[in-house]
């Protein structure tokens, strides 16, 4: 009686991709929390200005001391230096200066239509499929939406200027996503990262030095861990994974995740300023995840006849 040998099998391949979009969604919803409590006690411009520049500072000089390849053509760079523009300095420079009067929970939500309007544009300029549930799910990510800010405005919860700063940066993050995309930039995201950070924070320090007052600038310890999060969390590690899904994933897909913010937003801005949250606004996030998962839904293979 002879003993088969054993056949060795292949381990299964680990893939970090799960717990990139896990750490991504809770760093950038939280970034709306930190945002909140950063303009609280600083002048959103003076925050941004210093928030790029000191990140962007940070990951050039790790890139020094690594003696990192710089492997970026000058196209490259300036591509990144006008995502810089449209990623930090017009989305977060509008979306901070709506958080003056707009609540944390609100700003999440809105920014979170980010898939559904990626989704129509992917299709207008990237060339990519717009099936009849992507258009469904466009519709109903704009209706929930749409629901939550008309209950916030009648209520009188935010201001009307705030949602329209943030209405704005909504537009310029998408506008960021569908350029990153179109332009396609090679080399080092960590590198492109850092030029991004630099040219956000000269786009938005003339703003900040003939809007903004350095004496109004509250310090104190809060403000002091927000901007270190704001930094290290957002500006650095929390774009740079956001730039790796948009390479793995695709502009629309990896859009798709910012509809998990709003639950999230909203949960940290309940625990971490008490931000009250009403069940009309849970209502409002159905539609919007029914929307994410249409806009998402992989096409059912065609099959063929024998």
């Amino acid at each position: 009686m002879s003993v088969a040998p054993a056949v060795a099998m292949p381990r299964p391949r680990f893939t970090a991709l799960p717990f990139l979009i896990a750490l991504f969604c809770l760093l950038w919803s939280f970034a709306f929390v930190a945002g909140k409590i950063g303009v609280t006690d600083c002048p959103p411009l003076i925050l941004l200005a210093a928030r790029f520049s000191l990140a962007g500072i940070i990951i050039l000089a790790v890139s020094l001391l690594r003696r990192d390849h710089w492997d970026l053509t000058w196209r490259d760079a300036a591509v990144f230096a006008v995502l810089g523009v449209a990623n930090n300095a017009l989305y977060l420079g509008l979306g901070y200066t709506g958080l003056k009067t707009v609540s944390a929970g609100l700003g999440g939500l809105i920014v979170s239509a980010n898939p559904v309007f990626t989704a129509v544009l992917a299709a207008l300029v990237l060339g990519e499929a717009l099936t009849w549930r992507k258009v469904a799910g466009l519709l109903l990510g704009i209706a929930g939406v749409a629901f939550i800010v008309w209950h916030r405005m009648k209520v009188g919860t935010d201001n009307p200027h705030g949602i329209l700063f943030t209405l704005a940066s909504l537009a310029s993050i998408v506008t960021g996503t569908i350029l990153f995309k179109l332009l396609a930039p090679k080399g080092s995201l960590w590198i492109g990262n850092g030029i991004q950070n630099i040219a956000g924070g000269l786009a938005v320090m003339p703003f900040a030095f003939a809007f903004s007052d350095v004496s109004d600038i509250v310090p104190s310890a809060r403000l002091a861990g927000a901007f270190a999060f704001l930094v290290l969390g957002g500006s650095i590690l929390g774009y740079l994974i956001w730039f790796h899904l948009l390479k793995v994933c695709g502009a629309t897909a990896a859009s798709a995740y910012h509809f998990l913010m709003p639950p999230l937003a909203m949960l940290f801005a309940f625990f971490v300023l008490g931000e009250h949250v009403e069940f009309r606004d849970l209502l409002g996030i159905v539609p919007v995840a029914i929307g994410i998962y249409l806009v998402t839904r992989p096409a059912a293979p065609a099959h063929r006849g024998a």
